[in-house]
C-alpha cells in the first residue's frame, strides 16, 4: 500500500490536503507557463524532442520542489491522491502491453507483480522503485515496470518498501532483503533472478548486493540500474554543474533517509564499497544529470573489479529519462539494451548448464 495508507503514518485532514493539492496545481501551472520563456525548442535534438524534454524537466522540478517542501502529513496525502489516480489511469496501458498485475506478499512485504501473458517466463526481476527514499509507490511505476516485463518477458516484482522519514535507514533495505530472500526460498534459482532499480531504488539494489555475501545468499544473475544514487555524499562536480539541466532540486533531500548514517558510509554510498564479485551489471544514465559523475566512477570501479559491465550514458538527458520520456529514441535504446542484457545472461546460464550436464555425463 502507498505509505499514507499505513496505519502508523499520519496524513493531513481533508481541508488541509485540498489546500496542498491546490498549491501543487498552481505550481505546476506556473511551471508550464514559464516553459515558453525558456526557449524550449533549442537543443541537440529535434524541436519536438527538445520541447518534450523542456516541459518534462520544468514540470518535474516544480513538482519535486513543491512536494518536498510540504509538511510530512500533507506530503503523504498528496501521495495518496497520485497513487489513486495511477491505479485508475495506468491499468489500460498494461492491458495494451498484455501485462497483468496483482498484489501479493513476499517476506512479509506487500509486492505488486507485473506478469507478461506472453513468453516462457524463464526468469524474474526484483525491481526497487525510486523516489529518493521518501516517496512514490509501486502503482506509480506501473507503466515503466509493465514495459520492462513486456520487453524482457519476465515477471517484475515491485516491493512496497517502507519510506523515510517515518522509516529511515535501514528499513527500506531490510524490506528489499526480505523480498530477495523470499524469492530465493520459493525455489527460484539465483541464476534466474535479476535485481533492478532506479534512483534511490538503484542505491538499495546495489546496497542489497553488498549485503548479500554477509547473509550467505547467492548473488543474482544480473543487476539493472537506471540513474542509481550510488553516492549520497553529493560532493562531486556534476551535482552543481548539472543542477540547471536536471529534473532534481538543487537541494536533494537525503538526510531524512540517512537518519545519522554518514553519507560517505559504503552502505549509503556504494560507489566506495568493495564491488568485486558483483554480478554482470547494466547501468543507464544521462549526461545532464546531477548524479552523472558518481555513476561514471561507479562504472569505472565495476570495470576495474572485472565485473561484466554494460553502461549507456545518453548525452543531454536528465535523471531517470527512460521512465519520464518513454517516447524518446534514447529511452527506446535503453529498453532494447535491457532486453538484450537479460536474454544474453539467460542464454549464457543455459549454455553453462548444458556444458555442466555434458561434463557430468562423461
Amino acid at each position: 500500500m502507498v505509505m499514507g495508507r499505513r496505519p502508523e503514518v499520519k496524513t493531513a485532514s481533508a481541508p488541509v490536503a485540498a489546500f496542498a493539492v491546490t498549491g501543487l496545481a498552481a505550481q505546476l501551472a506556473i511551471a508550464l507557463a514559464s516553459v515558453a520563456f525558456r526557449r524550449p525548442w533549442e537543443g541537440s535534438g529535434g524541436r519536438l524532442h527538445n520541447v518534450g524534454a523542456a516541459v518534462t524537466r520544468t514540470v518535474l522540478r516544480a513538482f519535486i520542489g513543491y512536494a518536498t517542501s510540504l509538511p510530512i502529513p500533507e506530503f503523504r496525502s498528496v501521495e495518496i491522491l497520485i497513487d489513486d489516480i495511477c491505479r485508475v489511469v495506468l491499468p489500460p496501458f498494461l492491458k495494451g502491453l498484455r501485462v497483468t498485475v496483482e498484489e501479493t506478499h513476499l517476506g512479509g512485504v506487500s509486492v505488486l507483480e507485473y506478469r507478461p501473458r506472453d513468453g516462457a517466463h524463464r526468469a524474474a526481476i526484483l525491481y526497487l522503485h525510486g523516489g529518493g527514499f521518501i516517496g512514490t509507490s509501486p502503482s506509480m511505476y506501473a507503466a515503466f515496470t509493465g514495459w520492462i516485463a513486456h520487453e524482457t518477458a519476465c515477471p517484475v516484482f515491485v516491493p512496497d518498501y517502507r519510506l523515510a522519514p517515518e522509516f529511515p535507514y535501514p528499513a527500506s533495505l531490510l524490506d528489499a532483503t526480505s523480498v530477495y530472500e523470499a524469492m530465493l526460498a520459493s525455489g527460484l534459482p539465483a541464476k534466474r533472478l535479476f535485481v533492478a532499480g532506479d534512483s534511490g531504488g538503484g542505491n538499495l539494489a546495489t546496497a542489497l548486493l553488498v549485503d548479500v555475501p554477509g547473509r550467505h545468499l547467492q548473488r543474482p544473475a544480473g543487476l539493472i540500474l537506471f540513474s542509481p544514487e550510488v553516492s549520497l555524499a553529493l560532493d562531486e562536480p556534476s551535482i552543481t554543474e548539472n543542477a540547471q539541466r536536471d529534473i532534481l532540486p538543487w537541494n536533494i533531500p537525503v538526510r531524512p533517509y540517512l537518519h545519522g548514517l554518514e553519507p560517505g558510509d559504503e552502505r549509503a554510498s556504494v560507489v566506495d564499497a568493495d564491488l568485486r564479485g558483483f554480478p554482470p551489471t547494466f547501468v543507464a544514465f544521462g549526461g545532464d544529470e546531477m548524479f552523472r559523475d558518481p555513476i561514471r566512477r561507479f562504472v569505472e570501479r565495476l570495470e576495474r573489479s572485472c565485473v561484466d559491465t554494460t553502461a549507456i550514458e545518453e548525452p543531454d538527458m536528465f535523471h531517470v529519462f527512460p521512465i519520464l520520456m518513454p517516447w524518446a529514441d534514447e529511452s527506446r535504446r535503453v529498453y532494447r539494451a535491457v532486453s538484450a542484457f537479460v536474454h544474453k545472461r539467460l542464454e549464457s546460464e543455459a549454455l553453462e548448464g548444458t556444458e555442466a550436464d555434458a561434463l557430468r555425463a562423461v
